[in-house]
């Protein structure tokens, strides 16, 4: 269970949440799962190299390829704000700006990280929490003009934070329209193993990701069962 503790002078804002009840307002509120911890403490013996060279991070790195396609790099961070201002900050240039809903995680819930790395957000109203063809040619508009930031990243969530699902076909179509304008696309996969098992299992997965188009994907741990990181 999170608890988000008082500081001096301040209540303690869920102190009355009592470890018998049920809380549905993140993922992560649940506790991890036994068959994960008992995962860890079997990993946590001998010694092993650091900093990506062990074992377990080059079978991690295996594992993505296979679900992915070769050629797919995987970076480690500690959670999905950092993921997704870490991958969006390396796709960016000096005067560049993300599209995305006025919906997204990385506008609503991120408490301005994505400015602070010098990411203008060009956010997009949405009654469903996605973005469409029609979206990035209306950001496409500002291309070429010296007087504004460029559209040149488009971020989408699946699922959305509305929980809507994105099919296949819309994200390839997302992604055809912003490769036409030579824009990248990134999806904040925070919560990608639900829309993996509502869209037909692992099998799926690259259907909605690798071959829709996407270059660039934050794959959830943090709220899909792997206690933390991304």
């Amino acid at each position: 269970m999170t608890l988000l503790c008082a500081l001096p002078g301040r209540a303690c804002e869920n102190a009355h949440v009592s470890r018998l009840e049920r809380s549905f307002a993140s993922d992560n509120f649940a506790g991890a799962h036994p068959k994960v911890l008992g995962a860890l403490i079997e990993a946590n013996s001998g010694h092993a190299l650091a900093y990506g060279d062990d074992p377990i991070s080059l079978e991690v790195y295996a594992r993505i390829e296979d679900l992915f396609g070769a050629g797919t790099r995987t970076f480690f961070v500690f959670g999905g704000t950092g993921g997704n201002v870490a991958m969006l900050s390396s796709l960016a240039g000096p005067g560049d700006c993300v599209v995305c809903t006025e919906w997204s995680h990385i506008h609503v819930d991120e408490t301005a990280a994505p400015e602070r790395a010098g990411l203008k957000l060009l956010t997009r109203p949405s009654a469903d929490g996605k973005l469409t063809p029609a979206d990035i040619a209306a950001a496409a508009h500002w291309l070429g003009s010296q007087h504004h930031a460029q559209p040149r990243i488009v971020s989408i969530t699946q699922p959305t934070e509305l929980g809507t699902l994105y099919s296949p076909e819309e994200i390839g179509a997302v992604c055809e329209a912003a490769h036409r304008h030579g824009m990248l696309v990134h999806m904040d996969g925070a919560r990608i193993a639900n829309a993996t098992a509502a869209l037909g299992g692992i099998g799926s997965l690259r259907s909605f990701t690798t071959d829709a188009g996407i270059d660039a994907l934050t794959f959830g741990g943090t709220k899909n069962g792997i206690v933390y990181g991304e």
